[in-house]
């Protein structure tokens, strides 16, 4: 299918052609900032001094994506480039120096969930079905940021039709998760998530019907909100359930998000739900920040849900409620009478999905698709969202059942807020999800998604801490209609305070362009009749160390087993136990590849890993052998 592209972009490649100002624009090489790590507010003033250049954000951006979305980590987050990316950027500069920034988002590179319109790249739904279709129009978010002069990156992967929590789907396949390679990313928005977390953009936009930005923010150490129904558009994305759907960003820092959601809330006429906003002041999300006083909190620790949890999980958020304690805050432990039948009552998805879709299909023009029966017919879908799509094929419209549900989610709704009023709560406190990630291939228990998505209440994750197994952990904080930018500057309060925030080992800052390579260590053991010869490799982009050894004895000597264990306390050989096994008896060679807990990983990086050789001739503890 033919690409539109916009009506912003035409503009801003015409003034490119207009202007002379573009060839006096800072080069690349004149760089000074590393995009690693780096928060919108710190690009925005390296542009405004000169030291770069928006050209230069996308370039050393994309050579990240090159480096690490299909090499290394093979995060696969990255469904599709924008081609014009390099050519705005440029014009975005010449515009800069011309008549100044138009706003804090001003030449700064972003990604986008691939469920978001953008009629000039294909907007699919990450699915082979919708491959090739491209909407006769922006979403409504997607303008509002094009007119602020950000430049769309990239669209990453989803959970196909954004219909699941492990993001996976049959354009682009799995999504890993950077923090462990293993394991899901969370969904729907999972590709947004790890895309953030690996610095592949400054920040990202996802949607949530049930959990779809708050938990790919718990999963990747990020802060989402789900925003109140209504306080931004949903026009031009492509619907899960349009009475639950909402769309906003996922960001590595509070700050961050509160930057791109004052662009993007607000009333639109292609969307009732914003009625609510057309005569309500704007949240000022920036505004708001720093403004809490944390000794007059008061929070409600949902019991039921943080006692299902996981225990790291819970621990973490026990942990981080007890700093807000610390500060001088209220906990309470609280409950919502019937929530269960209530949240059970109130889900609206199985009877808006497939009308939802098909009037999409139809109101933004796609000719080869039109239906889900196109869909689901020939099978263009991946084999994860089979049964939701045939079960929504096969449903017949049910209208008393789908009023019930709407009417329960009223009950709902009112049930939290006279929680919230009659403990005088500033916020309910639970998990966005109560079990950790699984690994690739297996369901996603523990969603605790309903709670504010069967409400309309607005609900933030915010990230916590880790696992002992390195695994990010992420805490919900729900509060009363529009409360949203209240619940940021309190997440924002824990963020200034606690070092929440650490990016995965995985995608590491580029060295002159490139991943950093494998750290290679060379072994030469020889001692009492036994000799052991090979090599160590530590790439933290695949977070791998492998290993090929070969051993040779004399006849008096025979090799029990080569072994590596951690110095944590500067004298090796000593007591340490072993850490891991490499090679045993009656053995003269071995190969093979382990996944680096954190521990390891920081020990080998620090050098504090020996191999400790035992054989016949040996001491009975040992030898520790000191690698290069």
């Amino acid at each position: 299918m033919h690409q539109r592209i916009n009506i912003a972009h035409k503009l801003l490649l015409l003034l490119l052609i207009a202007s002379p100002l573009w060839l006096t624009a800072p080069a690349q090489s004149q760089t000074t900032i590393e995009v690693f790590e780096t928060d919108i507010s710190q690009l925005q003033a390296a542009l405004e001094a000169g030291t770069t250049t928006s050209v230069a954000l996308v370039e050393q951006y994309l050579a990240r994506i090159e480096a690490y979305d299909q090499q290394g980590p093979v995060l696969n987050s990255i469904l599709r480039l924008n081609p014009e990316a390099r050519a705005i950027a440029t014009a975005l500069d010449a515009e800069r120096q011309r008549t100044g920034a138009r706003s804090q988002l001003h030449g700064i590179p972003i990604v986008v969930k691939d469920n978001y319109n953008t009629a000039f790249m294909p907007t699919t739904g990450a699915s082979v079905a919708l491959a090739g279709f491209t909407p006769n129009a922006n979403a409504t978010q997607i303008e509002k940021l094009l007119a602020a002069g950000a430049i769309i990156l990239a669209k990453t992967n989803l959970h196909e039709y954004a219909y699941g929590i492990t993001s996976i789907s049959s354009l682009q396949g799995q999504t890993r998760n950077p923090y462990d390679l293993r394991r899901v990313p969370g969904g729907s928005s999972g590709g947004t998530a790890a895309a953030v977390a690996a610095s592949f953009a400054a920040i990202g936009l996802g949607s949530d019907t049930c959990g779809s930005i708050r938990i790919p923010a718990a999963f990747n150490n990020l802060i989402g909100l789900r925003p109140t129904k209504g306080l931004s558009s949903i026009h031009g994305l492509m619907p899960l359930a349009h009475t639950q759907d909402v769309a906003g960003p996922l960001a590595r820092s509070a700050e961050d998000l509160a930057i791109l959601l004052d662009v993007v809330v607000g009333y639109d006429p292609n969307d009732a739900a914003t009625e609510l906003m057309r005569s309500a002041p704007l949240p000022g999300f920036q505004a708001t920040l720093g403004t809490p006083r944390l000794s007059q909190l008061r929070l409600g620790k949902l019991t039921r849900y943080l006692a299902a949890a996981d225990a790291p999980i819970r621990q973490q958020i026990e942990q981080a409620l007890a700093w807000y304690e610390q500060q001088g805050a209220e906990i309470i432990e609280v409950d919502i009478p019937e929530l269960g039948s209530l949240i059970a009552r109130s889900g609206v998805i199985a009877h808006e999905f497939r009308a939802d879709l098909e009037q999409y299909l139809a109101q933004f023009e796609s000719a080869n698709i039109t239906s889900l029966e196109d869909i689901v017919g020939p099978g263009l879908y991946h084999q994860a969202v089979q049964g939701v799509l045939t079960r929504s094929l096969a449903a017949p419209p049910d209208i008393d059942g789908y009023a019930a549900a709407l009417a329960a989610r009223e009950d709902l709704r009112t049930a939290i807020e006279q929680v919230l009023q009659q403990q005088q709560l500033d916020a309910l406190i639970y998990p966005p999800i109560a079990q950790l990630q699984v690994f690739l291939g297996e369901n996603q228990p523990g969603n605790n998604c309903s709670l504010s998505a069967n409400s309309g209440l607005p609900a933030l994750s915010l990230p916590v801490g880790f696992t002992a197994g390195g695994l990010p952990v992420g805490m919900e904080l729900l509060g009363s209609l529009l409360s949203d930018a209240s619940l940021l500057a309190i997440g924002h309060a824990y963020e200034q305070g606690n070092a929440s925030r650490q990016p995965p080992s995985t995608t590491p800052a580029l060295r002159a362009g490139v991943a950093p390579p494998a750290r290679v260590s060379t072994v030469d053991f020889s001692q009492s009749g036994i000799d052991v010869q090979g090599t160590l490799s530590m790439d933290v982009t695949t977070n791998l160390l492998s290993f090929r050894l070969t051993a040779n004895t004399d006849e008096d000597s025979a090799l029990h087993a080569v072994t590596l264990i951690i110095d944590t306390n500067n004298t090796p050989g000593l007591n340490e136990p072993v850490a891991l096994h490499l090679l045993g008896p009656q053995r003269d060679s071995a190969s093979g590849e382990h996944f680096m807990s954190p521990a390891l990983r920081t020990a080998l990086a620090e050098r504090r890993v020996h191999l400790r050789v035992f054989g016949s001739s040996l001491p009975l503890r040992g030898v520790t052998y000191q690698l290069p």
